[in-house]
């Protein structure tokens, strides 16, 4: 993006009403009007140049909503999680924003731009320090791309936190100048606990993100201020496989994960604007 118009974008945000656009957006995202929504999904699939090839259902006539689209499934093998046991794998189509080691407690935003784990996770203080010197990711899903988010490795799912906050974009040219964005925007933790230690995925909320499901809390809608929420998981099996599913945003946004020191060996070729599809290896377990 141009950097003047990327300048007069993130302006734009700090001005325009963020959570009463989003609401609009998901209500017209959910308008089942035959007519309505195949143009919707149709208009959707040109601008942003869909791959529509892979996908399960027919588009437009499958669907019933643009959101329905928005979280649609592709076909069985699409994409083939890597089988080595010790293989980190993405949980998301995206493109790589940044990935390293955290400096003590710090995680890398953009350029000159540093946020906490213990601001990101917003939990106890001896849950973010098991992360001190650790490993991180986080992955940018841009509209096009398949927006449910799996499981990076084989774990068992301990706990789930909301935590409320803004609906800034989270794309380039707003990450490169909000500071603290991951830190201020809404986000869902799933915490985990494997056979090397305890590992975090976090799904964060962004502009005309209407909401975020997961298959232990079903949808959760933004909520702009209050307290932490520690959400209690349904009936599900809290057991995940490698690649398993662990919810899906209703439109673009980000995924962080996050690992203890010493525990994760990213690829070398896992560098900020990297493409990724769900499944492939991109770190090693030690």
């Amino acid at each position: 993006m141009n950097p003047v118009l990327a300048r007069l974008f993130v302006i734009l945000q700090y001005l325009l009403p963020r959570y009463w656009l989003t609401g609009i957006f998901y209500r017209v995202a959910r308008l089942r009007r035959p007519a309505i929504k195949d143009y919707l999904i149709t208009r959707f699939v040109s601008h942003f140049d869909v791959d529509v090839d892979e996908v399960r259902k027919e588009v437009p006539a499958g669907y019933t909503s643009l959101n329905d689209f928005f979280i649609r499934e592709l076909v069985e093998d699409a994409r083939p999680v890597d089988p080595a046991p010790d293989a980190v794998v993405a949980p998301v189509d995206g493109t790589v924003s940044q990935a390293g080691l955290l400096t003590a407690n710090m995680l890398v935003q953009a350029k000159g731009m540093h946020y906490s784990v213990e601001d990101l996770l917003a939990t106890d203080l001896d849950t973010a320090r098991r992360f001190v010197d650790g490993s991180f990711a986080t992955i940018y899903l841009a509209p096009y791309n398949y927006h449910r988010v799996h499981s990076a490795i084989d774990g068992e799912l301990e706990a789930i936190h909301y935590v409320p906050g803004d609906l800034f974009s989270v794309n380039e040219a707003t990450v490169s100048r909000v500071s603290g964005l991951f830190r201020r925007n809404e986000r869902v933790a799933l915490h985990f606990a494997t056979q090397h230690g305890p590992v975090v995925q976090i799904l964060v909320g962004a502009l005309n993100v209407g909401s975020i499901s997961t298959p232990w809390t079903g949808e959760i809608r933004p909520r702009k201020s209050g307290v932490v929420e520690v959400l209690q998981p349904n009936s599900t099996p809290r057991t995940v496989g490698k690649g398993d599913l662990l919810g899906w945003f209703n439109m673009g946004s980000t995924v962080i994960i996050l690992f203890p020191a010493g525990m994760c060996q990213w690829q070398a070729s896992l560098q900020p604007g990297q493409t990724l599809r769900m499944g492939q290896a991109i770190g090693t377990l030690s």
